[in-house]
């Protein structure tokens, strides 16, 4: 195992069933998801009425009233009302910074113990006036006369009523993730038929570890979800192939299905860390550790792929470490799109991108399919964008838990050209 002296102890985590948009939780916010799961880790984990170090909380698709989430959801959770909040956000990486907060905290002293994770709702999506209108209203705001007020809405159209929906494409490029990851898909020569492939390998995975009892003690039934209602354990390489492109639909190339895409969903999810010595004299499980975390970001806008910073991530945490591939029992990798895992494992087993973009002197290797994403991934269970972190970091302590030892490095993607990597182990 690493000599590396530990961020944190992972107690525990918990998450309610993610659901695809518009569905069991249409009606539900961040802040009502938020709350609902940390509610359950406080009964689980029997916090009623104690003061955390922090709980660090965010939210990708935020409204503005949710300002200040982790500290609300704090004070509505059972939680002593003396625990800060810090409400942050690193777009589909959200989750991953909260944890990583919180354990760098706990790792410095300045904590002893914390609460991190992250919701999302894509259902209640916050919607706001046109860029005319608000400018309008706030010029009506600033008048000081009737007339002014009038004037302010000289030229009005109908058509500045309506709401504008937070952007699905990056800002730099006006292209969507999925675009982006076409383009991905096509340098490195990623087949249709080896996404299809993936993507129902995640659902059987999934399904496999809801059938033996995986899930039980990481999900809290909720709304009469006692499963992610994304996971379609009866679908079919036939069926997958049947779907047309979800991005790419004119040149005939597109290969990133709905099937093969992560569906918009709802949920969240939350973890317990802790200093070890504190585990220990409460007399808590420790499930695992968090050693040690690396975040990453790529030039997209100059060309490089949009979701292709976990290779960097990756390369940079392993030499830090001192680990190779060879030292990890399990992987994880967060599955936006099957084509995004795909160019990763590729890049991870190519010479000339190994030596040119991360530096090193040799590939890092190739992951074994039965080593990663043992248990199901996103495909299969869903992206709320900000409670992915907390699931695959529990998740991975669970399996650790269960195998008895190892080590498991996590991974993911994020909007912007991010990504963030991380390495958790149990001794």
């Amino acid at each position: 195992m690493s000599e590396r002296r530990p961020l944190a102890a992972i107690l525990g985590g918990l998450r309610i069933p993610f659901c695809r948009q518009n569905t069991a939780y249409v009606d539900l916010c961040n802040l009502a998801l938020g709350t609902e799961v940390v509610n359950r880790m406080v009964e689980r984990f029997d916090l009623k009425g104690l003061e955390l170090g922090e709980l660090a909380f965010g939210a990708v698709l935020k409204h503005s009233r949710d300002w200040n989430l982790a500290r609300e959801i704090a004070l509505g959770s059972g939680l002593a009302h003396t625990t800060p909040g810090l409400t942050l956000q690193r777009a589909c990486g959200t989750g991953f910074e909260s944890a990583i907060v919180v354990a760098n905290k706990i790792a410095l002293g300045q904590i002893r113990t914390g609460i991190a994770g992250g919701s999302d709702s894509a259902s209640e999506v916050p919607l706001v006036l046109s860029r005319e209108l608000n400018a309008r209203m706030l010029a009506v705001n600033r008048a000081r006369s009737f007339g002014e007020r009038l004037r302010a809405f000289k030229g009005f159209g109908l058509g500045e009523l309506k709401p504008v929906a937070p952007a699905v494409s990056e800002p730099r490029t006006g292209k969507s993730m999925g675009e982006h990851c076409e383009m991905m898909a096509k340098t490195w020569g990623i087949s249709r038929k080896d996404q299809d492939q993936l993507a129902f390998d995640s659902h059987q995975k999934a399904h496999s570890a809801f059938e033996r009892g995986f899930y039980d003690d990481l999900i809290a039934p909720f709304r009469g979800q006692k499963r992610d209602n994304i996971l379609r354990p009866d679908t079919s390489l036939d069926k997958l192939a049947s779907l047309k492109p979800a991005f790419d639909r004119k040149s005939g190339l597109g290969t990133l299905t709905a099937g093969n895409s992560t569906p918009l969903t709802d949920g969240a999810s939350a973890m317990l860390l802790a200093a070890p010595d504190w585990a220990a004299a409460e007399g808590r499980e420790v499930l695992a550790y968090l050693i040690d975390a690396e975040v990453s970001a790529v030039d997209f806008v100059a060309g490089e792929g949009l979701l292709m910073a976990p290779t960097v991530a990756v390369a940079r945490l392993l030499q830090r470490n001192g680990l190779s591939f060879a030292d990890f029992d399990l992987f994880e990798i967060h599955e936006a799109f099957a084509a995004q895992v795909l160019c990763t494992l590729a890049a991870f087993e190519s010479a000339t991108y190994c030596r040119e973009r991360l530096g090193l002197g040799a590939p890092l290797g190739a992951i074994a399919r039965d080593k990663l994403n043992i248990a199901g991934g996103s495909l299969a269970i869903g992206h709320p964008f900000a409670a992915t972190g907390a699931r695959m970091i529990a998740g991975a302590a669970k399996l650790l838990k269960d195998a008895g030892g190892g080590r498991v490095l996590v991974t993911a993607c994020a909007a912007g050209g991010m990504g963030v990597a991380a390495i958790i182990e149990r001794r």
